[in-house]
């Protein structure tokens, strides 16, 4: 007789008992998702892996530190059976079915009266994949299924755009540095479900041509702009679409609140009762140096790191900048927007103490195909800049790490 497959059920186990036996790499990879459905943990183990410990520590789970003793399941709803004592294991499974305990065996999957499958979350759906075939049962192939179907979710792919929910609003998504890899899995979600999508230059581009031909793409830089500003402009072009019952992205490079102007359409947004999704994005200011083979801090090297905008000079009166203080700093200094002040920029940190021999890395359209990295010191950057016709976007790095790594000296 062929062997009947398992029943799919989801458990509701929150403020009940479960039972967790051995505190290996098992119980280390099941815990975490057990804590987030608010079950009662109980380990019973004698001894347990740091991050199985550092649970106990947290309160997320009650810990025993003793060996399995009959009456351990006997107020249980759930048990997950994971030690390496198999003669444990199976007094365990025993006194699971005379209390009709459901029992997860790492041992015997064969003797268990349940199976955990391979599971993965995408915005409010759970996928869970088991394997109903006992003679071809492989973990790594249910696995595979579940991340190919979590994937096809997260990036839209697997939503029909008629059958998708949607709900009208604005998404102020970080686009990441440039490379479509590094958008989040969140804003490539959105993206996916968008009606209206408002780019700016700066954003993953390339994701744009993934979009169906329904979805209409605004670039914020070709936005007329008439009697407005440009901020205004785009504020308005976002909450007008809005009003339309439609589902906007404002796809953003980097980060919306990091020299993004984000808040200031959350703002406007707010003001017109318009509903507003902040996803955070992967920011330039530590990616593209880091892509560049860069790390902003460094051990014995660097403790801290400063990001400030370069769009205006220091001897600017508009400047938020206290250069004077910067160039006292010993850590590292990144600075956005700043291709073509650099040479004021360096002459400034130079003036209020900052050596001339300070390493200097300016990277050019970091991440992506066209990224490439340009060495100097605070003393030769403006001329080395010219000459090698740097060009923005441009992460400039000032500081001792960018002589860490293999593109420096260190």
């Amino acid at each position: 007789m062929a062997e009947h497959p398992a029943y799919p059920v989801g458990l509701r186990l929150a403020g009940r008992r479960v039972v967790v036996l051995g505190g290996g790499q098992v119980a280390q990879r099941r815990l975490p998702a057990l804590v987030a459905a608010g079950a009662d943990i109980r380990l019973v183990s004698p001894e347990a892996t740091p991050s199985v410990e550092a649970m106990a520590d947290a309160g997320e789970i009650t810990w025993e530190r003793r060996p399995y003793a009959e009456g351990d399941l006997a107020d249980a709803w759930y048990a997950l059976i994971a030690t390496s004592d198999t003669a444990a294991n199976d007094a365990a499974s025993a006194e699971g079915g005379r209390h009709r305990v459901w029992c997860v065996r790492s041992d015997d999957a064969d003797r268990a009266t349940a199976w955990t499958p391979a599971t993965g979350r995408s915005e409010g759906v759970t996928v869970a994949v088991l394997t109903t075939d006992a003679r071809h049962r492989d973990p790594r192939h249910t696995a595979a299924i579940r991340d190919a179907v979590v994937e096809g979710l997260r990036d839209g792919t697997l939503v029909a755009p008629h059958r998708r929910t949607r709900t009208p609003g604005v998404a102020l998504v970080g686009g990441g540095p440039g490379d479509p890899d590094l958008i989040t899995v969140r804003g490539r979600r959105l993206l996916a479900e968008a009606d209206v999508v408002i780019a700016d230059r700066l954003g993953p581009r390339d994701l744009l041509a993934e979009l169906p031909p329904h979805v209409e793409i605004i670039d914020a830089a070709k936005i007329p702009y008439g009697r407005f500003m440009a901020q205004e402009a785009i504020n308005n072009a976002l909450i007008e679409h809005a009003k339309q019952g439609k589902a906007v992205v404002r796809l953003k490079g980097g980060d919306p609140f990091v020299f993004g102007r984000g808040m200031e359409e959350a703002q406007a947004l707010a003001e017109a009762g318009i509903a507003c999704t902040v996803v955070p994005g992967i920011s330039s200011t530590i990616s593209v140096p880091g892509a560049a083979g860069i790390p902003v801090t460094h051990r014995g090297v660097a403790h801290e790191f400063t990001v400030v905008s370069g769009h205006v000079a220091p001897d600017d009166e508009r400047s938020l900048v206290d250069w004077p203080s910067l160039a006292k700093l010993t850590g590292t200094l990144v600075i956005l927007m700043g291709v073509d002040k650099i040479g004021k920029i360096a002459g400034t940190l130079i003036a209020h103490g900052k050596s001339p021999d300070t390493p200097v890395a300016l990277v050019q359209e970091g991440t992506t195909a066209a990224q490439r990295r340009v060495d100097a010191t605070l003393a030769t950057v403006a001329e080395v800049a010219v000459a090698e016709e740097v060009r923005p976007p441009a992460v400039i790095v000032v500081g001792e790490v960018v002589a860490v790594g293999p593109h420096g000296t260190a």
